[in-house]
């Protein structure tokens, strides 16, 4: 039975998720989509299960880099065909390590209910017992248990527009173009570097990734070219035309809200030069200056029930059909963008990760996308430069390498004029906009027009040490600045909140991300202590030793299938499949309070000076990535202005004093 506080607490946080939710999607609710049957549920669904949608942006930095790559020789079919399954842990495991979880986030009396409810879960023949067999058989006869669950309740089912709130961006550093033919040279040189990659691809020579000596899926890699999400009205899918008969050949370029189609293959399947690259997209620069065209791209952007019927009244064109299926199949998506208007510098990587977030409105290059598409490069005429990604069919870990392979060949690339042969001209993809497509295009204006203000992005470099100062201490990078976040939190709102870190699963075949719980007991006993007077140094530090000692355990556990939140999660989708009710343990207060990610983080590591960028997770949360170079850490943090609790830039603050005021109890209390 719920006691009356515990029933209060839970209807407060419930209402408190779905009113702020409403907030920051009220184009959804102006256009009445959220109201169709069964949205509301599956936002709910989205928020308790939602961590998993953007997470494997990042492994923690123990992780990110493979120990070991292997040579070429090994193909990648024999690898994945020898990879282990991804475990279903026991359930008795899973149950105490959630009960460990849920004592920093709940009160004493809500733990004491929780651990009668797991009581009766765990019953022997109970209903616990019943779905962990049914895991069990499902495990055993497919590849991954829960990877297509996975694929379709976090990202498909989800209705929720696809800027901001599921699709990360990549900040590269600025360009300092000097005309548009900067730009140009710059986006051919790009152009080239991933053929190159997708040379690799398609030759099967992707080199692969060990870790302790142990192979990592790399399926991912291959699904991230020529790929693309298709709206439904109801639920969405994934198509992926590098395969088949005729593998795509093409890849879009948009400029000036206009789509063009450029072949970037020869007759003879050799893919043309950065020269002859740079000279199609000069005809494309060329033939796109006429003004006054419609943003179709921006539909892209709408609430997925909204854009799913929008889609079907599109392609009953025969002529729009064929355009967009053109762009769907292309290789990738390449936007070239109008200038930003300018800026300080110190806000300069805030406003360019806001723009590869979602493009900055439609006045400027919101239409200037199309979001659906795995890959979506950015270049802009200012030499801002970036991409985004849908996030269905990849994790972030390929989409880095990726980016640092094409950042490596465009350095090692001259720009060259040779010997020109002649190339067709790039086709113009046409659009007939009737005056019903016309109208969705103007409510996908308003709807952008309000998600681009609400959301508050802050960028920054913290220059004063990097990982290779934290090594020096012989700590872990990942988790010291994962206690930092944890105390620049705290020292926000005098208490802890559940936190979300990705990792990674690629282990197991077919495996994508886990949860990694940075709030425990001990991280609580660490920020508690940090500004407590009475309390000596060399106590703090022991503390905190005892809470990045907690965050690598866990750490350890997820990365091996035996963290709690996709069993968890498993056990849900069972009850569902079952189609007997949810048990108990999962319409719990505690089971609401630990799954609002409050704090949702992604340790994004890259060779390249570049930053990642998420939105919240939850309406009065915050969406944090870092990148840990050798001398340097770059952040982002975002949340959402329509929530009064929360502020970007505050925390960004406290983040940087969080990390300095521990590096000084380190060198205060080890100082001879």
């Amino acid at each position: 039975m719920v006691l009356p506080e515990r029933g209060r607490r839970c209807s407060r946080l419930l209402t408190k998720t779905f009113v702020l939710g409403a907030q920051n999607v009220k184009g959804a609710v102006k256009n009445h989509s959220i109201n169709e049957p069964g949205v509301i549920a599956g936002i709910m669904l989205s928020v308790l299960a939602r961590a998993p949608s953007w997470a494997g942006m990042a492994l923690p930095s123990l992780l990110l880099r493979p120990v070991a790559v292997v040579s070429v020789i090994e193909r990648s079919m024999t690898h994945q065909e020898a990879l282990p399954k991804l475990p279903v842990p026991p359930l008795k495991q899973t149950c105490e390590r959630y009960l460990s979880t849920l004592e920093p986030l709940v009160t004493s009396e809500e733990l004491a209910h929780t651990r009668t409810l797991i009581a009766e879960f765990l019953r022997s023949g109970g209903v616990g017992d019943r779905l962990q067999k049914g895991l069990e058989r499902r495990a055993r006869k497919t590849e991954n248990w829960l990877s297509d669950w996975w694929m379709q309740s976090v990202y498909l089912d989800s209705r929720m527009p696809v800027p901001v709130y599921t699709s990360p961006a990549v900040v590269l550093p600025q360009m300092h173009f000097q005309d548009q033919q900067g730009q140009m040279r710059f986006a051919a040189k790009l152009i080239a570097g991933v053929l190159d990659f997708k040379r690799m691809i398609d030759n099967k020579t992707l080199p692969v990734e060990y870790l302790g000596g142990k192979p990592l899926c790399m399926n991912q890699y291959y699904q991230v070219l020529s790929s693309c999400r298709i709206p439904g009205p109801k639920k969405d899918t994934v198509v992926n035309y590098a395969t088949g008969t005729s593998p795509s050949t093409h890849i879009t370029v948009v400029h000036n809200f206009q789509f063009f189609i450029l072949d970037v293959y020869s007759s003879n399947g050799i893919p043309l030069t950065v020269d002859q690259i740079y000279v199609q997209l000069e005809k494309i620069w060329n033939s796109s200056l006429q003004t006054n065209k419609e943003p179709i791209g921006i539909l892209t952007s709408n609430h997925r029930n909204t854009w799913g019927k929008a889609y079907n009244n599109l392609i009953r064109d025969k002529t729009n059909k064929e355009s967009v299926r053109t762009i769907q199949k292309s290789i990738f998506l390449v936007c070239l963008d109008a200038p930003m208007p300018r800026v300080s510098d110190d806000i300069f990587y805030s406003k360019v990760a806001a723009q590869m977030l979602h493009g900055g409105g439609s006045r400027w290059n919101s239409g200037n996308r199309w979001f659906d598409k795995t890959l979506q490069f950015i270049v802009g005429e200012d030499g801002s430069c970036g991409l985004t990604y849908e996030h269905a069919p990849s994790e972030g870990p390929p989409i880095v390498f990726l980016v640092d392979h094409v950042v490596k060949y465009m350095n090692k690339t001259e720009f060259r004029r040779a010997p020109m042969v002649p190339l067709p001209l790039p086709q113009k993809l046409r659009f007939n906009i009737t005056p019903e497509i016309k109208k969705d295009i103007e409510k996908a204006k308003q709807n952008m027009n309000i998600m681009v203000p609400d959301l508050d992005v802050r960028v920054f470099n913290f220059s004063h040490f990097g990982k290779k100062y934290l090594k020096s201490i012989k700590t872990s990078p990942d988790a010291f600045i994962q206690m930092a976040l944890q105390l620049a939190y705290y020292r926000m709102y005098q208490t802890c909140c559940p936190t979300y870190e990705s990792a990674s699963l690629r282990m197991f075949k077919l495996g994508r991300t886990e949860a990694i719980r940075s709030t425990s007991t001990e991280s609580l006993r660490f920020v508690q202590a940090m500004d407590d007077q009475s309390k000596q140094d060399t106590e703090k530090l022991a503390l905190l030793e005892q809470a990045i000692q907690a965050h690598r355990a866990y750490t350890h556990m997820a990365i091996h299938g035996q963290a709690i939140d996709r069993h968890l999660l498993g056990l849900r989708m069972q009850a569902i499949e079952d189609l007997t009710s949810l048990p108990e343990i999962f319409m719990d207060t505690s089971y609401a309070v630990a799954t609002h990610f409050n704090l949702f983080s992604s340790q994004v590591g890259s060779k390249t000076d570049c930053v990642m960028c998420i939105g919240p997770m939850v309406p009065d949360g915050y969406g944090i990535c870092y990148n840990p170079m050798a001398n340097h850490i770059h952040l982002a943090v975002t949340a959402f202005n329509s929530c009064e609790e929360t502020n970007a830039t505050r925390l960004a603050k406290l983040l940087k004093a969080a990390l300095l005021d521990m590096k000084s109890l380190v060198e205060q209390t080890l100082r001879p």
